[in-house]
């Protein structure tokens, strides 16, 4: 039974077995000795190469050891070409930090990796069976996963030289351990799979007995769930890959700053792919904690009426919204305060890349634009000041009475407020603020003498 069914399951996966080089990943349970039982049993029909690798992650000393030493005679009786290797993963877990189980992984897979070099296999088979695919899939959904990751387990996925497969996706774990027992294999039985300090345990022990009563076939309306995720989300992404490239108006590996009513013009769906797309192309490595919520508060803050504001997510990534742009960056700027003098002509290279020049001219004809500045020489005492904003700063607007502050000029005009710090304020050597280039002028007139002398400046952007 279990042959027919795994056979008609790879087959329906278009994998094609005749002459293909597998490494199978062995720890000795059940699961992963039935699998290399399994295709130890196919290697003459499929012409096949085998190599079966065990890591000895040395949680539990002798015992452990004793394990691999199992997986080896099991190997060394059949002739099937053996790799082992024994990781001090409690010393990998004081030193990242990381939980045993993704420590675990993490070792497991890059001696994996190594193998299939070595040997240079095409496939690396584990055996994570159906049962393995609900836990899978009923705990991600709990802890609140997107995209394809509720989908489960791939059956197939790139990896190293070649691709990771689990050919026992479509049996349950009762098939296999009477695959077991039908053919007297007499698996090492792992103890920490009884502790409910694991999710996973509790999962199995309490949730999959429930399922198993309502319907002892759940694994495999759960493959087709996990199927039908996964081919629904790989058509969604490349449309919101596409609908993405027109939204995003900066991408570097530390930010990215989409235009808002752009992205909202999306549909919803892909509005929340493309944040995840965004996420997993910021996070190396992407937080356990990040989860659906975190995709909802980032459109609730695109959506609110207030125009600026900013959400903090794990491992320091900002989420700062702006007007009518969203950033997201792993660091906000650091403002530092700067202060320039300027008494002759020349140019002042500001911090973020602008620039100030100042000129004397006698002919202001046609110098007056939107970038530009003109004074009077004689009427100013140098120097001129150009420096970053201060609490309470306000100037005198050319065309009204009274005065008005800076921050609401900042906010009429829609500047980004990760700019505001950084933005230049040119003030006389009395302190009186004559221009915010680039947005606001002040009442300050020049008089048109014909013996007139000009100061001109000019803002020039990055």
């Amino acid at each position: 039974m279990l042959d027919a069914k795994v056979s008609a399951f790879l087959q329906r996966k278009g994998i094609e077995l005749n002459n293909m080089r597998l490494l199978i990943g062995v720890s000795g349970g059940p699961d992963s000795l039935a699998l290399l039982h399994y295709l130890w049993g196919k290697k003459q029909v499929f012409n096949l190469s085998i190599v079966a690798a065990h890591v000895d992650h040395m949680f539990r000393g002798e015992e452990s050891f004793e394990e691999a030493r199992f997986v080896q005679r099991f190997c060394e009786d059949r002739k099937i070409p053996f790799e082992m290797t024994r990781i001090n993963v409690p010393n990998y877990i004081e030193e990242t930090g990381k939980s045993s189980q993704i420590a675990s992984r993490e070792c497991r897979y890059q001696f994996y990796k190594e193998m299939m070099e070595k040997h240079e296999l095409n496939y690396l088979a584990l055996g994570h069976h159906g049962d393995d695919q609900v836990e899978t899939i009923l705990m991600r959904l709990t802890r609140g996963s997107t995209g394809e990751a509720r989908g489960g387990m791939a059956f197939s996925r790139p990896f190293g030289s070649g691709q990771i497969i689990r050919p026992f996706l479509c049996i349950n774990r009762l098939e296999i351990e009477d695959y077991c027992l039908k053919h007297e294999l007499d698996p090492r039985r792992d103890p920490s799979n009884e502790k409910g300090i694991y999710v996973r345990n509790r999962f199995r022990k309490e949730v999959m007995p429930f399922l198993k009563r309502e319907n002892p076939l759940v694994h495999e309306h759960f493959l087709r769930f996990s199927e039908e995720i996964q081919n629904d989300e790989a058509f969604l992404q490349e449309l919101t890959v596409q609908k993405m490239n027109k939204v995003m108006e900066k991408n570097t590996p530390g930010e990215i700053i989409i235009s808002i009513n752009a992205f909202q013009a999306m549909p919803i769906p892909l509005q929340r792919r493309g944040i995840q797309l965004i996420l997993n192309y910021l996070y190396q490595e992407k937080p356990t904690s990040l989860s659906a919520l975190h995709i909802e508060k980032v459109i609730s803050l695109m959506s609110s009426p207030h125009p600026s504001g900013t959400l903090h997510f794990p491992n320091g990534l900002y989420v700062v919204r702006s007007y009518e742009k969203c950033h997201f960056l792993f660091r906000l700027q650091q403002v530092q305060s700067y202060r320039f003098e300027m008494i002759k002509p020349g140019k002042v290279e500001l911090p973020n890349g602008d620039s100030i020049m100042m000129e004397f001219i006698s002919d202001p004809t046609g110098m007056v634009q939107s970038n530009t500045f003109l004074l009077n020489r004689d009427d100013l005492i140098f120097p001129l000041v150009i420096r970053t904003r201060r609490a309470g700063d306000r100037m005198t607007l050319k065309g009204m009475q009274g005065t008005k502050k800076v921050k609401d000029i900042f906010i009429d005009l829609k500047v980004p407020l990760q700019k505001r710090n950084t933005w230049p304020i040119v003030t006389d050597s009395n302190g009186q603020i004559l221009w915010v280039p680039g947005l606001k002028k002040s009442h300050y007139s020049i008089r048109q003498q014909s013996n007139s002398s000009f100061i001109l400046l000019t803002y020039i952007r990055q």
